[in-house]
């Protein structure tokens, strides 16, 4: 076989590995310029006041003649709500919910004689108001209401008053927006240090709207303080250009 013949070949493979080496090097420079993006995070946090209270007011009555317990009941809830208005709080806010009796002897479980009275009446009131400061001081005083011989029964474990921030809706457009502000700051940090500059959102993510007590970052507990902390962090994939 002459040289001419084995020329012809080796060229035609030379200019294909040239193009598919060129076809490579392009494929990766148009991968890379497509993966100039940065993902960063922004931080938006208010603090607020609860504009509404909730007061769960557990009280019992006991006695071995029902009819006696009911009317003691029934004497302690008029007590109750007078004082609930003399504080200052709308009689409207002021609801009264079914009553728990207990018979200790219809106890299928019981063991022997019952110790203490038979009956047990519990009954729960409920405030539910905007006039926080009014329910704060009420609740503060509420000791008068055990000189006047109401049992005060207050669950274990739970606290009765309930504090609640209802606005989150009026603060979401502008909290979002800051967020999204802080995010594109930190991509904007990211870009001078790597010589590029900041384009446009390529997605995001709102993320989760958290109300927390002001003083703490246990969202359980939100509930009983009065002073909170609204914060959302949103997710922001930037554009590098």
């Amino acid at each position: 076989m002459s040289d001419k013949t084995l020329l012809l070949p080796a060229v035609i493979l030379s200019l294909g590995l040239a193009v598919l080496g060129g076809g490579i090097a392009y494929g990766l420079m148009a991968f890379k310029a497509s993966d100039k993006t940065v993902t960063v995070k922004g931080l938006s946090m208010r603090d607020v006041e609860a504009d509404l209270a909730i007061w769960t007011i557990r009280h019992t009555a006991t006695g071995d003649d029902l009819a006696t317990v009911q009317a003691q009941i029934t004497a302690n809830t008029g007590k109750i709500k007078t004082y609930l208005t003399n504080q200052g709080l709308a009689a409207t806010d002021i609801s009264r919910e079914k009553l728990e009796v207990t018979d200790l002897l219809a106890n299928a479980y019981r063991s022997g004689d019952i110790a203490g009275p038979r009956y047990i009446i519990t009954s729960n009131i409920t405030v539910r108001t905007k006039a926080v400061d009014t329910l704060d001081k009420a609740f503060a005083g509420m000791g008068e209401l055990l000189l006047q011989n109401v049992a005060i029964a207050n669950e274990q474990g739970r606290n009765p008053l309930e504090y609640v921030f209802t606005g989150l809706n009026d603060l979401k457009p502008e909290m979002i927006a800051e967020a999204t502000q802080s995010a594109r700051e930190s991509a904007t940090q990211f870009a001078k240090d790597s010589g590029t500059h900041v384009g446009s959102i390529k997605y995001a993510n709102q993320g989760v709207f958290q109300i927390l007590p002001r003083d703490s970052e246990d969202g359980y507990m939100q509930g009983q303080s009065r002073y909170k902390t609204v914060r959302v962090v949103s997710t922001v994939n930037f554009e590098l250009e």
